[in-house]
């Protein structure tokens, strides 16, 4: 089908999904690009294609519309020639390690995390409620398809981790009392807690820990951000320790 007017009523309503409330609502984002389309298809998300070219997939609704539109769904400034609507996958939880992350606001730094969790074979990935919305077009471009292969929940973090506390070794970081993250050893079951890049980890979050962990550093630098951080703790621990990748 070939649409070409702004007004259209699909178009308003894939416009609305650049809004958390509408993607929140129905349950449904938007993913840019080809390489990001095609993730999401491997993963069975896709429920609408939208392109400016003239494709057809028998199994996919697909829409072919002008060039105005596609600027209108994108705020990249090339604007890409292939957007899908998606569906939000089930949440669920695995066993294995956890990458727990608390209030993190900024959608590069949670793009790069995704990516470094998958490398790293953190299958799950538990958001705290505040944290940005994983479903931001920003965050999802930053992951470069990652996030359709890493289990990823929104969850009050307080009580997850009341849950899983005696099963799991919860480890967060403290670079003036923390151990050095080449000296630990962590079990198969275990969380790591990164903290918002302004505020580190919530008092009532440390709580749960039951160890802390350092990355050292020269004087010269006083903290790392909450990207680069996660990455290097994920590759000492999978480096260091056995566990399912």
């Amino acid at each position: 089908m070939k649409i070409e007017s702004l007004k259209n009523v699909r178009v308003k309503k894939w416009v609305r999904l650049k809004e958390k409330k509408e993607r929140d609502k129905t349950e449904t984002f938007l993913v840019e690009t080809d390489h990001l389309v095609t993730e999401a298809k491997k993963r069975g998300l896709v429920l609408e294609i939208i392109t400016t070219d003239e494709i057809e997939d028998s199994r996919i609704p697909t829409y072919t519309v002008s060039k105005e539109i596609m600027k209108k769904l994108t705020d990249q400034v090339t604007p890409p020639n292939i957007i899908a609507v998606c569906k939000k996958p089930e949440e669920t939880f695995l066993n294995g390690p956890v990458l727990c992350l608390d209030d993190i606001q900024d959608p590069g730094n949670l793009g790069t995390i995704i990516r470094s969790a998958v490398a790293f074979g953190f299958k799950q990935i538990v958001l705290s409620e505040h944290s940005v919305d994983i479903y931001n077009p920003k965050v999802i471009r930053s992951t470069e398809g990652m996030i359709f292969h890493v289990n990823i929940i929104r969850k009050n973090l307080e009580e997850f981790l009341k849950s899983i506390q005696e099963e799991y070794l919860i480890l967060g970081t403290d670079v003036k009392n923390g151990n050095l993250i080449e000296n630990v050893q962590v079990p198969s079951q275990f969380a790591l807690i990164i903290g918002s890049e302004g505020q580190g980890i919530h008092p009532e979050i440390r709580q749960y820990c039951d160890k802390f962990v350092y990355i050292p550093m020269t004087n010269l630098c006083e903290s790392l951000n909450a990207g680069v951080s996660a990455s290097i703790l994920m590759y000492e621990l999978a480096k260091r320790n056995k566990y399912e990748k």
